[in-house]
């Protein structure tokens, strides 16, 4: 999915770089599968600020998407592919035989009229959702459940994918995007293909007006701050402090944080790269 790079008459334009959107080929989202989504400002329910650098930002709906395909057995037609402002990914508005209209993730050469399934028996070609028992060696899957029935929670953002590597008993083995080889049961579903907009890490701002409207305010170094606000604040001049670290003291840049006795410690064959 290709990007666009704008010829520098302004300022902002000079480094902006933008998706092309060739794929999309609806602008209004379905109304039945939209939320309202509000805005928290980075506030708690005592109106504290908890969370730094939130606030403002464009109006939202959320699109209401299928993550579990839990509907086996019933071919669906693809109606358009549409831009999602909650997520990286293109999503795709599908209508299944009985009439129903959901949302899913748009993997990469999804088509307008294509037919898509899920559930036992089907073929394994790009938007089906088969059990990962099913799917054959060496393919290339993402929307991926941990959990049988729970609906795909790895591998959802913009040109995500994992692949499926081995099978050993009621396990299969995934290597994951982040380079993390895990096991995950076979009775888990996955969907065929790599997450649609691979080429959203291409994409430049331009100007720090573009993380307003998405909702960022400016983020504030460490480095910069006063002793009392932050761990590595304070020195005279530009001497920036200490052993880097964040706000609450944990120590950045090679610091292992993950429990060594987390309980899906065991289905980790191999930790992802450094």
């Amino acid at each position: 999915m290709p990007v666009r790079k704008l010829k520098p008459t302004t300022p902002g334009q000079r480094h902006k770089i933008l998706s092309a959107f060739t794929e999309i080929t609806e602008s209004k989202p379905e109304k039945s599968l939209l939320a309202p989504k509000s805005k928290s400002g980075g506030r708690n329910n005592q109106g504290r600020m908890t969370m730094r650098y939130i606030g403002g930002g464009h109006k939202k709906r959320y699109r209401i998407i299928d993550f579990k395909r839990d509907k086996h057995g019933v071919e669906a037609d693809v109606k358009t592919v549409e831009y999602d402002p909650n997520r990286t990914a293109r999503i795709a508005l599908v209508q299944y035989k009985d009439g129903e209209k959901r949302y899913i993730i748009a993997p990469e050469g999804i088509k307008v009229g294509q037919k898509i399934n899920s559930g036992k028996g089907v073929s394994p070609d790009v938007g089906n959702a088969l059990f990962l028992s099913e799917i054959p060696l060496g393919t290339v899957v993402h929307n991926i459940e941990l959990r049988p029935g729970q609906g795909g929670v790895l591998a959802r953002s913009a040109g995500a994918y994992a692949q499926l590597t081995a099978r050993d008993g009621k396990y299969a083995i995934l290597k994951m995007p982040s380079g993390e080889t895990r096991m995950v049961l076979v009775t888990c579903l996955a969907t065929i293909g790599t997450v649609s907009n691979g080429d959203h890490f291409l994409i430049r701002s331009g100007k720090a007006g573009r993380s307003r409207w998405l909702g960022r305010r400016p983020r504030v170094r460490g480095v910069v701050m006063n002793p009392v606000d932050h761990p590595m604040g304070g020195g005279e001049g530009r001497n920036s402090g200490g052993h880097p670290r964040s706000r609450n003291g944990i120590p950045a840049k090679g610091f292992k944080t993950r429990d060594k006795k987390k309980a899906s410690n065991k289905y980790i064959i191999e930790r992802r790269k450094k």
